[in-house]
């Protein structure tokens, strides 16, 4: 099944998301959520010897991020009890849950760690969700959801790991291939391993779906290279954003099958990459969003000539101040 037409067929499952799964949550959210643009750049004009280089703008999402895909699919799919929505997040995901809970007039507890800049937490009290700060890390955060959960008997919202989410992620290739066709590969930031397991689901296949980490974040590559999910210590600059310690459950099995590619970048190049999206191109990211560009900028990825390159600018809730 290596086009669209194929693929609405829909005959082979690929983990807990199928393409049709996908579309279904496209028309579920298509009112909650923005069609982000697609910048179709030359490689010449980003410095790269690509034919193209597509740079799908989710930053521009109504919540920052490519987050409020999953978050408003999951909530659109789900009776929401009279307790309202929990969540553990490192910010985006919380953002995002907010956002779409006040939508639907339902209350929302978030649970962030120590490393959740004041950024993002300022922006999840604006929302209206109720914040607790639980832990060092996402783990620790995800933790203490969890036991919180228990007690009230709230929706649970997970940050990557729930069919809903991967599927509500999974449109966001759903557009890019309506608007432009199938690239010939895709980069993608990896955390929890949602939204790359999403955009795997969708083009099942038909591209290269390759996985961009930080060095001090390796959640999918020790997954790749040990055959299986194992936990990892993360930190360094991307780790609010990609702070998993572990490929989410669902998503590891998509990612085994469709992510061909894998690629760490230490802090230095992921902070230089952040710096020319802004002063070369005016898109203010937050670091990780800024992975797939600093692996092609680095050369760590190498594209042929007649390659078009789609690459996920994931979200930019971070302080723009920092950018100089």
């Amino acid at each position: 099944m290596n086009d669209a037409a194929s693929r609405n067929a829909d005959t082979a499952a690929v983990g807990e998301v199928t393409p049709a799964i996908i579309r279904a949550a496209m028309e579920r959210i298509r009112h909650d959520v923005r069609r982000t643009p697609l910048w179709r750049l030359p490689g010449a004009a980003l410095g790269l010897g690509c034919a193209e280089v597509w740079l799908k703008l989710e930053h521009l999402q109504v919540s920052g991020s490519f987050k409020a895909r999953g978050m408003f699919n999951r909530l659109r799919s789900q009776a929401v009890p009279q307790a309202g929505v929990i969540i553990a997040s490192g910010g985006n995901a919380g953002i995002a849950a907010a956002l779409a809970a006040r939508a639907l007039g339902a209350r929302c507890e978030v649970f962030v760690p120590e490393a959740t800049p004041p950024s993002k937490r300022q922006r999840l009290v604006v929302t209206g969700a109720q914040m607790t700060v639980a832990g060092d890390t996402y783990a620790e955060a995800l933790e203490a959801c969890l036991a919180r959960q228990r007690s009230t008997g709230a929706l649970l919202m997970h940050a990557y790991d729930q069919p809903e989410v991967i599927a509500g992620a999974g449109t966001l290739a759903m557009e890019i291939e309506a608007e432009a066709g199938v690239p010939d590969r895709v980069l993608v930031s990896v955390g929890g391993g949602g939204l790359i397991a999403g955009i795997a689901a969708w083009f099942e296949g038909c591209t290269r779906v390759e996985s961009m980490e930080p060095q001090a974040a390796p959640t999918l590559h020790a997954a790749l290279t040990r055959g299986e999910p194992v936990s990892v210590e993360v930190s360094g600059i991307a780790a609010d954003s990609l702070g998993a310690k572990r490929i989410g459950s669902l998503a590891w099995p998509i990612c085994r099958r469709h992510v061909v590619a894998s690629y760490l970048l230490p802090d230095d190049l992921i902070a230089a990459a952040q710096g020319r999206l802004w002063a070369d191109l005016r898109l203010a990211v937050e670091p990780a969003a800024a992975l797939p560009m600093a692996a092609l900028w680095a050369g760590a990825v190498q594209p042929a000539p007649d390659e078009k390159v789609a690459v996920i600018v994931c979200g930019a809730n971070f302080d723009p101040a920092a950018l100089g």
